[in-house]
């Protein structure tokens, strides 16, 4: 039995009362907070609601960021979109942002599993044009890693499948779905829940995968996508599983514009670089001091940003189960591999894409070609748990003409069984998003989660007896959203 509201409530009913001005202050202008801010005017469109949003940084995005390389611009965070990442799909066609699909040569990347000393296996490669050609050559590889691997390949994607059609239920309509109160409940009802009981090592060895497939292709796919291994919970392995498939996509110039377009779109006063220093609650209504020296009362505070590494002193203190974040260490190089280092004669011969195994000896995760710019010029994405040293660099590389490095604290660093903060952090009106993220951390799973949230916010209030009216102190607003390069 679930200990959430049912939705039953109409659109009207979600309104607030008119007699009353709520300021509603969301802390973090990525896609988590943005998409509060969205589904807030979604559902209350009544003009006596104030959104504000902070952002410490001077652009907004979050982890949606991108970096430009000699002129070129690339994705530098959240990189990739699943073709059933419903919301993601709705705020792009919204925007009037434009979709940008996997290329001719990104369906035919070619892939080698590298484990330090060889490639342990490597698919074919062709550099003809041709689609038919590309196509045999997609179909010989396959074979190849059905020969390999066997059936457990098959067992894989439907594995996969079954939990993209349970997270599909959180679309069905408003009238069918509860307002869930926290995460457990949350995923409970999606029948996700047991995949954050058990790893995904457990999950797959109770399934009678190959022990090869787990070690080699799950491994590299869970190493790029989350920089961990096959023991991170099922959960987050299985939808990190789901980010391999086909169809994978991306907004054209950058997916931090999703979440500038719903920061327009949304009416929201935006404080760009104002970090929220304090959090204080002061009978009913929320004190936050900034360190611009600024102080703001809201009635409504979110956090939409990961608490782990945040310097944000609560008033009363919160607590909440202590999370690490895996730090990503993301660093592009404008230059040329070194094919002596993985033991090859010419650079051609290296695959597009080098994933790596398991191992504390190897010093990236692993290393794709984000575009060739000649024979002897391409730009490059490593990830790599530690930062790269400009010495391990120039063994990798022969030539290097430009290199940039990010220390992303990307996503949590999964285990199991899982333990999820609380959506509501102090039994009143003081919320966390990103509670969900140690379920699975995407795009979509924060879109998803900020849905929730705004539905969970407007319930609760309208449950309530207004509290009276409340003003900012002081408002220091910038509505001009920036490119977010880093």
């Amino acid at each position: 039995m679930f200990t959430t509201t049912l939705l039953t409530l109409t659109l009207l009913s979600l309104t607030l009362p008119s007699s009353s001005t709520t300021d509603i202050c969301i802390i973090g202008s990525g896609i988590a907070g943005s998409s509060v801010a969205h589904f807030l005017r979604q559902y209350s469109p009544t003009p006596t609601t104030t959104i504000h949003i902070f952002e410490r940084h001077p652009v907004v995005g979050g982890r949606m960021a991108t970096v430009t390389i000699a002129g070129e611009t690339f994705e530098a965070g959240a990189s990739i979109l699943h073709p059933k990442n419903y919301h993601a799909l709705k705020f792009t066609n919204m925007l009037n942002l434009k979709v940008k699909g996997p290329s001719a040569s990104d369906s035919s990347m070619s892939l080698g599993i590298w484990d330090g000393q060889q490639f342990l296996f490597k698919t074919i490669d062709s550099d003809s044009k041709s689609q038919i050609v590309q196509y045999f050559v997609s179909f010989v590889n396959s074979i190849r890693m059905l020969f390999r691997y066997g059936v457990s390949l098959l067992k894989m994607n439907n594995f996969v499948e079954v939990t993209v059609d349970n997270f599909l239920r959180y679309y069905e309509s408003k009238e069918s779905r509860p307002v869930f109160s926290n995460v457990e409940d949350m995923l409970k009802w999606a029948d996700l829940y047991n995949l954050t009981t058990r790893t995904l090592e457990e999950e797959l060895v109770g399934l009678n995968f190959s022990p090869l497939l787990i070690q080699e292709l799950i491994t590299v796919i869970i190493r790029i996508n989350y920089g961990q291994s096959v023991r991170i919970s099922g959960l987050a392995g299985a939808v990190s599983l789901a980010g391999s498939g086909g169809n994978l996509w991306a907004v054209e110039g950058g997916n931090w514009q999703m979440a500038a377009g719903l920061i327009n779109r949304s009416d929201v006063t935006l404080h760009l670089k104002e970090e929220i220093a304090s959090i204080t609650n002061i009978g009913g209504f929320y004190e936050l001091n900034s360190t611009n020296g600024n102080s703001y009362t809201c009635q409504v505070t979110v956090v939409a940003t990961p608490l782990d590494e945040l310097t944000t002193q609560f008033t009363p203190e919160i607590h909440i189960p202590e999370r690490k974040l895996q730090h990503t260490h993301a660093t592009f190089v404008r230059g040329v591999l070194n094919p002596a280092y993985f033991g090859l004669n010419s650079v051609s011969d290296i695959p597009e894409l080098v994933g790596t195994i398991e191992s504390p000896k190897l010093p990236f995760t692993c290393i794709s070609v984000l575009k060739e710019h000649s024979a002897n010029d391409f730009t490059y994405k490593l990830f790599s748990r530690q930062s790269l040293t400009d010495e391990l660099l120039d063994q990798f590389f022969s030539k290097r003409n430009e290199t940039l490095r990010i220390n992303w604290g990307a996503y949590p660093h999964y285990h199991a069984p899982e333990e999820f903060a609380p959506f509501i952090l102090d039994g009143n009106h003081l919320y966390y998003v990103n509670a969900f993220e140690n379920a699975a951390s995407t795009m979509e799973t924060s879109a998803v989660s900020a849905e929730n949230m705004a539905r969970l916010i407007l319930s609760r209030l309208a449950g309530q007896q207004p509290l009276g009216s409340s003003g900012l102190k002081s408002s220091t607003s910038d509505s001009n959203l920036q490119h977010p390069e880093l």
